[in-house]
């Protein structure tokens, strides 16, 4: 006889359609005017409000931890020595001088690609997965990641994820950033905290404790989960740094309500590995391994089959999430990056 799986663990459970017209492609003006349906788990009440009045939501004993991360111009367009267009996106520094990649165009190792600003990659590996692995230099020189970060400012663009299918223009450089951004290395906004602006941010850090993290989101975070089973999945790998505040906050026993699921990865990694104030998370959160020590999530609505719909679910569950999304679609929310937001209370 064959053994059912539990639903809970299925990749198709968390799959759904969603209409074309409510994925967002521009950011809501001004972005607390976002909408905002909060779920409270104590009562099973869904309320629908803006995200101008988060903070009449936030529980009083509650701290909050953001993702300071500052998203880098990670998309680049340059030139092999045959003067072929070709499309570089960084994904992630692997250490000062080994950065890895995504070509779209054909390349070996040695290819060099040439970009403005006289920086040239050479590639240097080419990775199963698609991913590459590159070296930059600027006249020969080789640069470590830092040193790229001011050339990239100039020529690079802002990297869009795939679904905003539109080029990215000079509103994206503020819009595609938190207005707290600090730490460069993201390739991808933690979309939650795009929702805050100064005044509201300010405001809300005067009331409550509050504390940052950082975690350098890659390109693996819009990666679909493409096993049968969720569990089979390779969780990507990310850099994240706790900050002292942050390590103070979570070794309290203060409820914690995170501002996104990136916080929320970081959190639960060093709950489960407390040594670790700082390296590489790849946690994934899902119905079979709950938080436990993130109290509140605030987050956007996200992807089909993605773990980051998983790590929603494992607040929730799978059939909670299943009604919680029906209700958002059903009440025209708009989706993904640049969309609205939902509170787990």
């Amino acid at each position: 006889m064959i053994k059912v799986q539990n639903k809970e663990l299925l990749t198709s459970s968390y799959d759904f359609h969603l209409p074309d017209e409510l994925i967002a492609t521009y950011p809501a003006s001004p972005r607390d005017h976002a909408k905002l349906l909060v779920y409270n788990r104590a009562t099973d009440t869904i309320t629908h409000t803006y995200f101008y009045d988060f903070e009449k939501f936030i529980p009083k004993d509650a701290a909050l931890i953001f993702n300071d991360t500052k998203v880098i111009k990670a998309r680049l367009y340059g030139q092999k020595p045959t003067g072929g267009k070709i499309e570089l996106l960084i994904n992630r520094a692997l250490d000062a001088n080994n950065v890895n990649v995504y070509i779209r165009g054909k390349v070996k190792v040695d290819s060099e690609i040439f970009f403005d600003e006289d920086l040239v990659a050479k590639v240097t590996k080419l990775n199963d997965d698609g991913s590459r692995e590159v070296n930059f230099y600027k006249q020969k020189e080789p640069l470590r990641f830092e040193d790229i970060l001011p050339i990239i400012d100039k020529i690079g663009h802002v990297p869009l994820p795939p679904y905003i299918q539109r080029e990215d223009n000079k509103e994206d450089e503020s819009e595609y950033q938190s207005v707290f951004a600090q730490n460069e290395g993201a390739v991808a906004a933690p979309t939650a905290s795009l929702h805050f602006t100064d005044a509201q941010h300010e405001r809300i850090c005067k009331i409550h404790k509050h504390a940052f993290v950082t975690l350098h989101v890659g390109s693996g975070t819009f990666k679909p989960v493409e096993h049968e089973t969720i569990t089979d999945h390779p969780m990507h790998s990310e850099y994240y740094d706790i900050s002292d505040a942050a390590k103070e906050l979570l070794e309290s026993d203060i409820p914690i309500l995170s501002v996104g699921t990136t916080s929320t990865r970081t959190i639960e990694f060093y709950a489960r590995y407390k040594e670790l104030q700082r390296g590489e998370a790849n946690l994934f959160l899902h119905p079979n391994n709950k938080p436990i020590r993130v109290n509140h999530l605030l987050t956007n609505f996200h992807l089909p089959k993605s773990t980051l719909l998983m790590l929603v679910a494992s607040f929730v569950g799978l059939e909670k999430v299943q009604e919680l999304y029906a209700e958002a679609i059903k009440e025209r929310y708009r989706f993904y990056s640049y969309g609205d937001a939902m509170l787990i209370l």
